[in-house]
């Protein structure tokens, strides 16, 4: 039989089906971001960390509420255990800066033919911040700026602040769950309406701008990232370089995400167009179970790598793997998501943080047939205090994927 929902519809139609869909949320405010900072003071009084260095990007965006992009010019925040945020950007960057600017403190400004690495070390003694202090600097900085600080200072004790970043943000607020909802609603919906105008001989190339036009008519700017995939390219997990035609049988797999408000969505959905053959039901269904697996293993207290091996122990059971061999599942389990695509903790061998309300993971233990095909089926949750809920219901079977006729 066809598969439920797939190519029952042409693009106009299937556009016309979606409606604006953030109308519900709100944004991050000032009163949350000043939760975090204190959060994260709280944390480096106890660990006796001095300050941390925020670099443009993710960091800075978490703690602040600023916007802005990392590139080669040194633009950030120092956050000290004690006392107010301090940025730190070039002369002629403050007064945009300061149209972005959340949270208040001052911007420290250095001219282009000047040190800015020397006056993050001038601005740390202004905090009464001394040379044996301990700093952390952003995991994501570039290593030009970990250089230049290190060059410019004397007796610090320079650390990653990961252990302050990863502390703060990998257990998420009601709102900020809120917001991810949002998006993967509204991108579930986007799921099903690409599949509803799937064709014989439409083009991955074709597919990937139905799915921007599809992410904006939701209320998201468009893709945050978006892969598609026909035949034996859904074997690669991230794709391949040339697009691809789509024909009766191949399986489809379509891993597409959204932004609102900064936070992220990332759902893949695998179904094949056309009848099925038992081969690809068969793997279909051990991926379906896989997840289930990895589900299930989501405990208050377990770690992370419990979850991850509970989706490889009965790939094993199937005679898949072992471990991270194909066939089978050839990457982790999952990772965490919030204001980054990727961010921490990760479902994978060897990370053993232990589940904590908050956490928000993928749950997408891929199988790959290598020269055949491949199958993801990606859903994400996260833990509450009686354990893992789902933000979005997993894939029904491969004949239904949407659960039209669940």
């Amino acid at each position: 039989m066809a598969t439920l929902g797939v190519g029952t519809q042409t693009s106009e139609q299937a556009l016309a089906s979606l409606s604006n869909m953030t109308c519900k949320v709100t944004p991050t405010q000032v009163d949350e971001y000043l939760q975090r900072i204190a959060k994260a003071q709280a944390y480096m009084q106890a660990n006796n960390i001095d300050a941390i260095y925020l670099n443009a990007g993710s960091n800075l965006t978490y703690f602040t509420g600023m916007k802005w992009y990392a590139s080669e010019r040194m633009v950030g925040a120092i956050l000290p255990a004690i006392g107010d945020v301090q940025y730190i950007a070039p002369y002629f960057e403050i007064g945009t800066l300061n149209g972005f600017k959340v949270i208040e403190g001052p911007i420290h400004g250095w001219q282009e033919h000047e040190n800015p690495y020397a006056l993050f070390v001038s601005v740390l003694k202004q905090l009464n911040i001394n040379d044996n202090a301990t700093i952390g600097i952003d995991e994501s900085a570039q290593f030009f700026i970990f250089d230049g600080i290190n060059k410019a200072q004397k007796g610090l004790n320079i650390i990653n602040a990961q252990s302050v970043t990863a502390h703060c943000r990998m257990h998420k607020s009601v709102n900020e769950l809120s917001l991810m909802q949002c998006a993967m609603d509204m991108t579930l919906a986007v799921h099903q309406a690409t599949a509803s105008m799937l064709y014989e001989g439409i083009t991955t190339t074709e597919v990937e701008a139905f799915i921007k036009k599809a992410h904006q008519k939701v209320g998201a700017p468009g893709n945050y990232f978006c892969i598609v995939l026909f035949g034996v390219a859904t074997s690669f997990p991230h794709g391949v370089k040339d697009p691809q035609v789509l024909k009766k049988g191949d399986m489809v797999l379509i891993d597409t995400g959204c932004k609102v408000h900064d936070y992220l969505s990332d759902i893949t959905r695998t179904y094949v167009f056309g009848e099925p053959t038992m081969r690809q039901r068969m793997f279909w269904d051990h991926e379906k179970a896989a997840q289930l697996a990895a589900f299930n293993a989501a405990k208050i207290g377990a770690t992370c790598e419990d979850v991850d091996a509970g989706a490889r122990t009965y790939l094993a059971a199937q005679g898949l793997g072992p471990q991270y061999q194909t066939p089978g599942c050839p990457h982790r389990t999952g990772h965490g998501i919030g204001l980054d695509i990727h961010e921490w903790p990760y479902l994978v061998g060897g990370d053993k943080t232990p589940l904590a309300p908050g956490m928000c993971f993928s749950n997408e233990p891929m199988l790959v047939i290598p020269d055949e095909f491949g199958v993801r089926l990606e859903d994400h949750f996260y833990m509450t205090d009686n354990g893992p809920h789902w933000f979005t219901q997993p894939s029904y079977s491969i004949d239904d994927p949407f659960g039209l006729n669940a």
